[in-house]
């Protein structure tokens, strides 16, 4: 569904549109940039969705991946969790190929968790920020009543994320090296729009920007301009990779549920339920322009010596997630890791097992039915 030559600009179409700002524009890349193994046979473009904790179930996929070996990583787009995922695995295949890429984000997840690296002061300050007593209604909801905003409850602006991260990710080297597409995304607070940022721009205040929930967080600034998480607008951005990498297939990790078959009636269940809608609203976007491509190539509209069609093919998170509620999103305690990881596993090691196959010649996604 990519088109070579540069595409003429539709605003209205994220899968064609050329980006008006140069922090949205990817660049168009050569092939044999990847991260691979020695048995590496065929080629994937991954993009990870952010979900916050339940990011450790692509923790787990990624994992999975990685130790099957079969697939090769061309370029990798994500948001929040899902970027933060991105950034730990290039950095780690970069220090130590294949196996380094699996101990850094198992390094990362446990460095992460509220019960491991964290001293009392900074377990304190997100218990307190993430609503760890949230289980208990009554005080949820007073909670949420007097809460003050991140600049008043939090004026230190401490988050604990930015030491694990500039403690364990080379941000020099994963700027300097010849390897992956890498994009991240952010949303600008000031004009309301997208961003994405390249592997060659990237410090931790790209990464903090692209997970930074405003409720608990300050806005991140990067040279003058305010960020919050990237989710709000593209979880995770499809368009860096149409035109940032050769390969048609890409593979989406998908960790917040499309569809839950009961109606939300408290209010917590309610502000769950938007969070995950607000948080798919925009990849739906992106999944229905890729669909109506796809349709007027089928159609001899666009010519098939211009434009190719993109195989999109996703592990998703819906079964695995569903006795998790959206706000366990915030939930960094390690055992959940160790299961959303387990669980991420299995569903990688179970898609590969069906559709394998399938990977260079045909999509595994039924587009039409994930968004209509």
């Amino acid at each position: 569904m990519d088109k070579r030559t540069t595409p003429s600009a539709d605003p209205g179409n994220p899968a064609t549109a050329v980006p008006a700002n140069p922090e949205d524009r990817p660049p168009t890349r050569p092939p044999g940039r990847f991260l691979a193994g020695s048995a590496a046979e065929k080629t994937v473009a991954l993009a990870l969705q952010g979900g916050g904790a339940h990011g450790a179930f692509t923790w787990g996929v990624l994992d999975a991946l990685i130790a099957d070996g079969r697939l090769a990583f061309e370029a990798v787009t994500g948001a929040s969790a899902g970027a933060m995922n991105a950034v730990v695995m290039t950095d780690g295949w970069l220090a130590g190929g294949p196996e380094g890429a699996r101990e850094a984000l198992a390094r990362f997840w446990r460095a992460v968790s509220l019960d491991q690296a964290l001293g009392p002061t900074q377990q304190g300050v997100l218990d307190g920020l993430l609503g760890l007593w949230r289980d208990n209604p009554v005080a949820a909801f007073w909670s949420k009543l007097l809460t003050p905003s991140p600049y008043a409850a939090n004026p230190l602006n401490i988050n604990p994320l930015r030491r694990v991260l500039a403690a364990q990710v080379d941000f020099e080297r994963l700027r300097a090296a010849d390897t992956a597409g890498l994009y991240v995304s952010a949303t600008n607070v000031w004009t309301g729009k997208l961003a994405v940022f390249e592997r060659e721009r990237l410090t931790v205040d790209h990464l903090m920007a692209s997970a930074c929930l405003p409720t608990v967080f300050q806005a991140v600034e990067i040279e003058g301009v305010p960020y919050w998480d990237g989710g709000y607008l593209g979880n995770p951005p499809l368009y860096p990779l149409h035109r940032g990498a050769h390969t048609r297939d890409i593979m989406l990790v998908q960790i917040n549920p499309v569809e839950r078959r009961q109606t939300p009636r408290t209010q917590g269940e309610i502000q769950d339920r938007l969070n995950e809608i607000t948080f798919n609203a925009n990849l739906m976007r992106e999944l229905r322009a890729i669909d109506f491509v796809e349709g007027l190539i089928e159609d001899g509209v666009l010519g098939p010596g211009e434009y190719r069609r993109a195989l999109l093919h996703r592990i998703d998170g819906t079964d695995a997630l569903e006795d998790h509620r959206a706000s366990s999103r915030l939930d960094a305690r390690w055992p959940g890791f160790e299961r959303l990881r387990d669980r991420g596993r299995a569903a990688a090691e179970a898609w590969l097992a069906a559709h394998y196959d399938e990977i260079g010649r045909d999509g595994t996604l039924d587009l039409a039915g994930t968004y209509q």
